[in-house]
């Protein structure tokens, strides 16, 4: 006697994406868990303005349907760049903003709390999926800060974020802005871009745009130009939005 089973398909992994034709042959997108890091032009800015955006919208639209949290170490927020790619995604510019908690770390030594005293209870707050950290190595690039103690902590703080993205299961996505002459810089990006399961750099010259894939667990690396009228990676002309901004902890002088 013979039985017929029916067997369902495995579901591959939905992964979410920046949504740029072209480049999502080439990068399908990010999964929960990941720690990435995006360097090179600082047009990369512009990438993680849009996954702020993206990130609000349902599964069924490629989103995360979550809160972010946003800690800017180099004062790169722009209200009017979100509100306007919240227009282009169909999304309310103030309920999008509202959906961004943003902390400013004007010391490395307040990045440092930020993230390893902060992150934890701030992700779990407000039930973000998504975490980003814009111009992460920038304020221990500060010669007031010794060399040693400015690797020591640093690397500890990309540790931190890595284990912390596998363990609580949520995307985090770095931003390393270019330091050329800089020379701890180049240490600093070292430290990052090992620490990271996800490397993608952002070239941009006169004539054209390239984003490469460096470094995936999975993803066969390669290069893709990116269209040069895509808006994602224009500087938006106008004025930064009278909007309130939401700062989830504050420090005092």
């Amino acid at each position: 006697m013979s039985q017929k089973l029916i067997v369902k398909p495995t579901l591959a992994r939905q992964l979410f994406s920046l949504n740029m034709q072209g480049v999502d042959d080439l990068f399908p997108g990010f999964a929960p868990g990941d720690f990435a890091v995006l360097y090179g032009s600082p047009s990369v800015t512009s990438l993680t303005s849009l996954l702020c955006i993206r990130a609000q919208l349902p599964a069924q639209l490629g989103g995360l349907g979550s809160n972010v949290v946003f800690i800017d170490g180099g004062n790169t927020f722009r209200f009017y760049k979100i509100a306007r790619l919240a227009q282009l995604q169909q999304l309310n510019p103030t309920k999008a903003l509202g959906r961004i908690f943003i902390s400013r770390a004007f010391t490395a030594y307040q990045l440092t709390s930020l993230i390893l005293d902060k992150l934890e209870e701030t992700t779990r707050t407000y039930n973000a999926k998504l975490v980003v950290i814009s111009d992460i190595a920038g304020l221990f690039l500060d010669n007031d800060i010794a060399q040693e103690e400015a690797e020591k902590v640093y690397s500890q703080i990309i540790s931190y974020l890595s284990n912390f993205a596998k363990k609580h299961n949520i995307i985090i996505v770095a931003t390393y802005l270019p330091y050329s002459d800089n020379k701890r810089s180049g240490i600093l990006q070292e430290v990052t871009c090992s620490k990271a399961n996800i490397v993608l750099s952002l070239t941009k010259t006169e004539y054209t745009r390239e984003i490469s894939l460096e470094k995936h667990p999975s993803f066969v690396l390669g290069v893709s130009e990116l269209p040069s009228d895509n808006l994602t990676l224009t500087d938006f002309m106008g004025t930064e939005e009278n909007s309130k901004q939401q700062y989830f902890f504050a420090y005092s002088n």
